[in-house]
């Protein structure tokens, strides 16, 4: 389980920051090997050798066809240690030309997708949130005082075509904003209420001795004891509450207030200004993981309900129509194979499960605009960027109501993900987060494989001879 690091600044202060209002989410299922004894938390443990990023490779090249599957990659970032967004945030503007991403020296970037040209809109940044859905509009935080107190944060937008940075409000005491919704009248997070610490880096610190989460000054990635940490957040149970926040007077409406779950994972609806997904944060067989509620506060509800000991559910995102919430789901070990890629329609109420094979497991997936495909991020296991054709199983006149459907993947590998002639391995500390480009053209991912973090896509089409 993972954070939302895609858009986070290495300094310690800022780790503290973002800790400390418990919005950066974890994931599960990072494709390294669970070595817990039994009875213990569960989670991820790494070699001596994934714990270190890959060695710099110097004036790494801007683009090569990948020779074990014929798709041309493109390096889309110039600046070491720049990354793009975390798979589940909209990166790109309303017309589909623009992307953003982020630098480890806090600045926003905009880079142009014909042109392949880049420019800046921010700097000073805490944490970037997320690109408007209606306005080319960057939205993002910084600190709120002077001295860079972590406690206190401020909301801002930038303009991406004019450049203009505004801030909109000064947030709560110990609150972030991590999503905005559809119409771009509302942003939501969460902040632990009063002073109450926990041990464990997820939230709990005080923001000193905090492990850095990065392998390296330009290498974001996974903390080595991630598993031990979250399971400590967890069970602090601090009092939480969840808020929405008027982007134009900045007045805080409360959702759920005293909540000693890890609330967390905060996706508006791409459509829908008025539905919020949240989750429950920890270890996943421990929570109750997937819910929505209404911007009003009604309707909480749980997504996904635990039919199996040890079942586990989690990196849920927003399909393009909002309507459709996708999920992992893994069924316990010996029951299946790899897992599903489940959808739920909060509409029609309609389930429907791909199974996994080895070859289409990912750490992520996400789902093109119109649907279709669906992309996956690989992991230790399976070093590929890949895409997964979804093939629905035909239905036989099935007695029953309300069934889940059920279906398969076919699997197309975009690059290579271990070591080749062009560049290292990639170290699966740092998740690559793959989205689709809105023309579908490209799916966007970021890597270590040069050594330093960059942006890199791929394109869906093989290229020509």
């Amino acid at each position: 389980m993972k954070k939302e690091n895609s858009f986070t600044l290495r300094p310690l202060a800022l780790l503290a920051a973002l800790f400390l209002t418990a919005s950066l989410p974890a994931r599960a299922q990072d494709g390294s090997v669970p070595t817990a004894a039994p009875g213990q938390p569960r989670g991820p443990s790494y070699s001596k050798e994934e714990l270190a990023p890959p060695p710099d490779i110097p004036n790494p090249p801007k683009s090569w066809i990948d020779p074990d599957t014929g798709h041309r990659v493109i390096r889309l970032s110039d600046e070491p240690g720049s990354d793009s967004f975390y798979f589940n945030f909209n990166a790109f503007t309303p017309d589909g030309k623009e992307m953003i991403y982020t630098t480890s020296d806090g600045n926003i970037r905009v880079l142009n997708l014909d042109t392949m040209t880049t420019k800046g809109v921010a700097s000073g940044i805490t944490r970037a949130i997320v690109v408007g859905h209606k306005t080319p509009t960057i939205y993002y935080t910084k600190f709120a005082r002077p001295d860079n107190d972590p406690y206190y944060l401020s909301l801002w937008a930038a303009n991406i075509d004019t450049g203009e940075n505004r801030k909109i409000t000064d947030l709560p005491r110990r609150a972030s904003v991590v999503t905005i919704n559809a119409d771009e009248t509302l942003g939501a997070g969460s902040y632990i209420e009063g002073d109450a610490v926990g041990p464990g880096v997820y939230g709990g610190g005080v923001g000193k001795g905090v492990t850095q989460n990065a392998m390296g000054a330009k290498n974001l990635g996974e903390p080595e004891n991630k598993g031990r940490d979250m399971e400590s957040r967890l069970q602090a149970r601090l009092p939480v509450t969840l808020f929405n926040v008027n982007l134009q007077t900045g007045a805080i409406t409360k959702l759920i207030e005293h909540s000693t779950d890890w609330l967390n994972h905060f996706q508006f609806s791409p459509t829908d200004p008025t539905l919020l997904m949240y989750c429950h944060e920890g270890a996943w067989q421990k929570v109750d993981r997937i819910w929505t509620i209404r911007t009003d506060g009604t309707q909480n509800q749980l997504i996904h309900k635990r039919i199996m000991q040890n079942e586990i559910a989690g990196h849920e995102w927003w399909g393009a129509d909002g309507k459709t919430l996708w999920y992992q789901l893994s069924l316990p070990s010996g029951v299946q194979d790899a897992g599903y890629i489940a959808g739920y329609n909060v509409e029609t109420h309609e389930r429907i499960w791909y199974h996994q094979n080895r070859d289409s497991g990912s750490i992520h997936h996400n789902i093109s605009p119109d649907g279709k495909i669906f992309c996956g991020d690989g992991n230790f296991r399976n070093p590929w960027i890949v895409l997964c054709y979804p093939v629905l199983s035909p239905d036989r006149d099935t007695l029953g109501t309300d069934l889940i459907k059920g279906g398969s993947l076919r699997v197309e590998r975009l690059v290579n993900m271990s070591k080749t002639a062009i560049h290292n391995a990639q170290n699966y500390r740092l998740e690559p987060n793959p989205m689709f480009t809105p023309d579908q053209k490209y799916v966007v991912f970021r890597s270590n494989i040069f050594g330093p973090d960059y942006a890199f896509a791929v394109e869906v089409a093989k290229a020509q001879p």
